[in-house]
């Protein structure tokens, strides 16, 4: 069964999230029309990637992080509803990354919407990067979601994830057809990254970024570190690459643009039949891996029966 996917490469509303949701919602609109019937976004669209991470000293960030904090994201939430109701229009499945809020905690969320416009699951980044730490708390494995749909399994990871063997493994053995890889990763190696997953899984690939410079930035937040106006944070590089590893669509640098590709899941499947990582290629007579899907919780509550201390 072949389906349309497309990789949305667009600049947020910076830290802004009412106006990059309604962004985004256009751009569901325009690739549906375009007969899309998978929709990527970028890693933390909503409602920016937090580049200033690589560019102030940790904790020095006040202003943005407090921005940030007030404009993050609540799984279910306003904004899962106003997406929701977008992919339910399209018809599509929507993958959106957000940064999402719960309790004092930011997460690096990658959103799934159903056709029918329901929250299908989302996965939190496991291991922020670097100055990524300063923002982000980690997920659990509670949150390797896929999504089965009629025409195959969608899932994937998150940016610099990509190079955690372990979590693609993870990805594999739930039968991902349609690999996703949202990134702020948008150097040469990475499309070359793109590539390798495609072939080392027999997936589909789709892997988008977002496109930013300093013109992107409000003049009030400008200050000292964004003051070139072509500054680029991120050109982008988004890329579909098929199950052997050719690149089908991109990579699309510098400019905003979506990218499609009509892919046969039956290709990807094809192609684990010569070579299956966690099936017949995987010895698990030498090689095991465990993962713990427990959601990991600081704090648990337990009742004691009445009458007994």
């Amino acid at each position: 069964m072949t389906v349309t996917v497309a990789a949305v490469q667009a600049t947020p509303v910076f830290l802004d999230t009412a106006a990059t949701t309604d962004k985004s919602c256009g751009l569901i609109k325009e690739a549906a029309v375009n007969g899309a019937e998978v929709i990527v976004f970028p890693e933390a669209f909503i409602p920016t990637y937090p580049d200033w991470v690589w560019r102030l000293p940790a904790w020095r960030d006040g202003e943005y992080i407090g921005r940030l904090y007030h404009e993050a994201v609540s799984v279910p939430g306003p904004i899962t509803e106003q997406l929701g109701s977008a992919a339910r229009d399209a018809g599509a499945v929507v993958a959106i990354g957000v940064n999402e809020i719960d309790g004092g905690t930011l997460y690096n969320t990658l959103l799934y919407l159903d056709a029918d416009g329901s929250v299908a699951g989302r996965h939190r980044k496991l291991m922020p990067t670097g100055g990524e730490r300063t923002v982000w708390g980690y997920g659990d494995g509670s949150t390797l979601d896929v999504v089965h749909t009629d025409f195959g399994v969608i899932g994937g990871l998150i940016c610099w994830e990509n190079y955690m063997p372990l979590a693609r493994a993870a990805m594999y053995a739930q039968g991902v057809d349609i690999y996703l890889a949202p990134t702020w990763d948008n150097s040469d190696t990475w499309t070359a990254t793109l590539r390798h997953i495609a072939k080392e899984g027999g997936v589909h690939v789709i892997g988008v970024a977002q496109l930013l410079r300093g013109s992107d930035i409000p003049n009030e937040l400008r200050g000292d570190i964004y003051r070139e106006h072509d500054d680029w944070m991120s050109r982008g590089r988004s890329a579909i690459v098929d199950p052997g590893g050719d690149i089908l669509a991109g990579p699309l640098i510098e400019t905003e643009g979506i990218l499609y590709a009509t892919i046969d899941v039956a290709h990807a499947r094809a192609q684990r039949r010569m070579f299956d990582s966690v099936g017949h290629y995987a010895r698990p007579d030498v090689f095991t891996l465990t993962v713990d899907t427990t959601p990991q919780q600081a704090v648990r509550f337990t009742r004691r029966r009445a009458g007994i201390d």
